[in-house]
């Protein structure tokens, strides 16, 4: 492993722990590393960890004292969620950079599941301290749409990273034809997708004109839609309060019917990293003329 400040370099006011040629059971490797005999095992086999000598009649594992500090930063990184292949890159690094990269791609990636987690708390807390506010919602004709549009299948779980990506290619695909915006970024979601947490979604960005789609990029002309709109101020945590209030008018003036719910981002990431300012509205099929009227 390369060394470098708090890997292998001597603690703070002290002498350099001079590793001696010393040959260690696992299990006295492991009390020494505080990883399991589980564990070492695992890293020996996947080669994160390979023991310094393997008696070749009993296979039994015999570990260097010098491999100590490699195993105490393993335990950290892993401590701190690291995928093991990510680990590897760090402990075989071939210089300081390399390592360091690793390791700073990772704590952003913490700092980013820290921030959900925070938001996540945050709506929690206001689900149960706050009573729902009531919602506005209009009803409403989308006539035909033109766009451009990339679809796909996908986990549930997936849909915020596949979307952010989708609609960043069709921003390319837009820019290099010189063709221009009518709307807002939008989503299609299937029914399948939000209740079975696998199905289709389609990517979409409005535009006027005609336009040669390349790989997976098609135009695609949307029917006109009657839907009942609602409007969610904030981030992607408190979204499901919006669809709860939305769907309860809806089923109580039995006027919804099949077919992809749609957002459309008014504000998103694009436009700012505070999700507090974010506005999307939230769009559910319905037929307006079920009972004679409208609603």
């Amino acid at each position: 492993m390369v060394p470098g400040p708090g890997l292998d370099s001597p603690p703070t006011g002290g002498s350099r722990i001079v590793y001696m040629t010393t040959l260690l059971t696992i299990g006295t490797f492991s009390r020494m590393t505080f990883l399991s005999v589980k564990a070492l095992r695992h890293y020996h086999d996947v080669g994160l960890l390979v023991p310094a000598a393997i008696d070749p009649e009993s296979g039994y594992r015999r570990y260097d004292a010098s491999q100590v500090p490699t195993a105490q930063v393993i335990r950290r990184l892993r401590d701190l969620g690291m995928p093991l292949e990510e680990v590897r890159v760090v402990v075989q690094a071939p210089d300081v950079a390399t390592r360091n990269a690793a390791i700073i791609a990772h704590l952003r990636r913490m700092e980013r599941q820290l921030q959900q987690t925070q938001a996540t708390v945050a709506s929690l807390r206001n689900l149960i301290e706050q009573p729902p506010s009531p919602i506005a919602v209009e009803f409403r004709v989308v006539g035909t749409t033109t766009a451009l549009a990339i679809r796909d299948r996908i986990a549930a779980d997936d849909i915020l990273r596949w979307r952010t990506a989708a609609w960043l290619e069709l921003w390319s695909a837009l820019q290099s034809a010189g063709m221009r915006r009518t709307g807002p970024d939008g989503a299609l979601y299937s029914g399948e997708l939000l209740e079975d947490e696998y199905g289709e979604i389609v990517a979409l960005v409005p535009v006027a004109g005609a336009v040669l789609p390349g790989g997976r990029i098609e135009r695609v002309v949307l029917p006109a839609v009657e839907y009942s709109v609602a409007v969610h101020r904030g981030p992607f945590d408190g979204l499901d309060q919006t669809y709860a209030a939305l769907g309860t008018v809806v089923a109580e003036r039995a006027i919804g019917v099949e077919g992809p719910i749609r957002e459309d981002s008014l504000v998103g990431e694009f436009d700012t990293p505070d999700e507090g300012r974010h506005v999307t509205e939230v769009c559910w099929p319905i037929f307006l003329t079920a009972s004679g009227d409208r609603p």
